[in-house]
């Protein structure tokens, strides 16, 4: 049955159970609320929800309405939170399904006031504060026509008060987010000198979580980490510094087939563009899989992929849908044996963060951007620590 598969993705449930754990263990008594936006990292919010519920998280984070629906599709009881903006049209079905809304626009709150009338309904609302990153949130001089309605409206509950940092993550210095931090800290005073008591504060995202227990408040929002991926090596470095230990095991492994295994002579052009020329008479696989799939354009000529634990070089420009890579000195590769992407096999292992590297981005672009649709299977095997 699996070789039916030519792509897919697999979730290491232990080493995912793991993380969640290390991150309870670490916070203690507050909320942990697990990210799941983006397909869950990439790694499918079907069985993220599934580990997670689990595991005892206590909340669920998304971007939009329609990934909140998934997780209700999916059985989720848990509370929760949509982090992104809500269209006007969107906030019945929101109300309606008793979701927390993060709430940064005045015309939001004037929607949810007639909605809740007409439903009866109470609307929960988290308070997204701008305090230095500059995306969605309430400026402190908007601040006071927010509460003068929130004053007004009992239909509108402020369930919590929310920031995301701006550079937690890219520095070892971190002066710019503890200075967000006391401005939050301001806001949220503000707030209560008005009468208003969000009961949840949140500001920690991974990188907070692992370093400075003074932003945990209320509840933390783990998201990269929680999947076992370091949010940045500023972010190491700094829990290295500060004597931060913490396990994280990376649960993703990404595989594909060998569709087929051709002889090409010495000189031969490889792909599009002939990018590739071969230096000697060479094997190449050919593997059912390209950027369609997520896997980066950038990665041609550059990256490796595993086969029988050996790394076998990616050869010419990955296609939309077909990859090649040299199996010359893997003499044991065959048809249809299996090719891993992203994850260990025998002693060699491929990171997110290696092909980020080769591609001149993130960890989280490389894994979020691996296509939803490949099947995601939650497998027992426990991963090894890659840091």
């Amino acid at each position: 049955m699996r070789k039916e598969r030519l792509s897919w993705v697999e979730i290491d449930k232990e080493a995912f159970s793991s993380n969640i754990s290390e991150f309870k263990r670490r916070v203690g008594g507050v909320k942990l609320c697990l990210v799941v936006k983006a397909n869950a990292y990439g790694h499918g919010i079907s069985p993220a929800m599934e580990i997670a519920e689990e595991s005892g998280v206590d909340w669920f984070s998304v971007a939009t309405l329609d990934e909140a629906e998934a997780l209700r599709r999916n059985g989720s009881k848990k509370p929760i939170l949509i982090l992104g903006y809500v269209t006007v049209r969107q906030l019945p079905v929101a109300v309606r399904h008793g979701y927390h809304l993060t709430v940064f626009n005045i015309e939001t709150l004037n929607r949810l006031i007639s909605i809740c009338r007409k439903t009866r309904k109470k609307a929960c609302i988290h308070l997204k504060l701008e305090t230095g990153t500059y995306r969605h949130g309430i400026r402190e001089e908007d601040l006071p026509s927010f509460i003068e309605i929130l004053k007004e409206h009992s239909e509108l509950i402020v369930e919590g008060a929310s920031m995301h940092f701006a550079n937690i993550e890219d520095t070892t210095d971190h002066t710019y987010a503890m200075n967000q931090l006391a401005r939050f800290i301001h806001l949220v005073k503000c707030l209560e000198r008005a009468g208003i008591h969000p009961r949840i504060r949140h500001t920690a995202c991974t990188a907070a979580a692992i370093l400075f227990s003074r932003t945990y408040f209320d509840m933390v929002r783990v998201g990269i980490g929680a999947y076992g991926y370091w949010p940045s090596r500023e972010t190491f470095v700094s829990a290295r510094e500060r004597k931060s230990r913490i396990n994280l095991l990376p649960i993703l492994n990404w595989k594909t087939i060998i569709a087929q295994i051709k002889e090409v002579p010495a000189g031969g052009a490889i792909g599009y563009g002939g990018t590739y020329k071969t230096t000697r008479p060479s094997k190449i696989a050919i593997l059912p899989l390209g950027y369609f799939d997520g896997y980066d354009r950038r990665l041609s000529n550059a990256a490796h992929v595993l086969i029988h634990g050996k790394r076998a070089p990616v050869r010419g420009r990955i296609c939309m849908n077909v990859m090649m890579a040299d199996v010359t000195d893997i003499p044991e590769a065959h048809l249809e044996d299996e090719v891993v992407l992203i994850g260990r096999q025998g002693g060699e292992v491929i990171t997110a963060e290696q092909l980020a590297g080769i591609a001149g981005t993130i960890n989280y672009e490389i894994l979020s951007r691996i296509n939803p649709e490949l099947p995601r299977l939650i497998v027992g095997n426990r991963a090894s620590s890659i840091k």
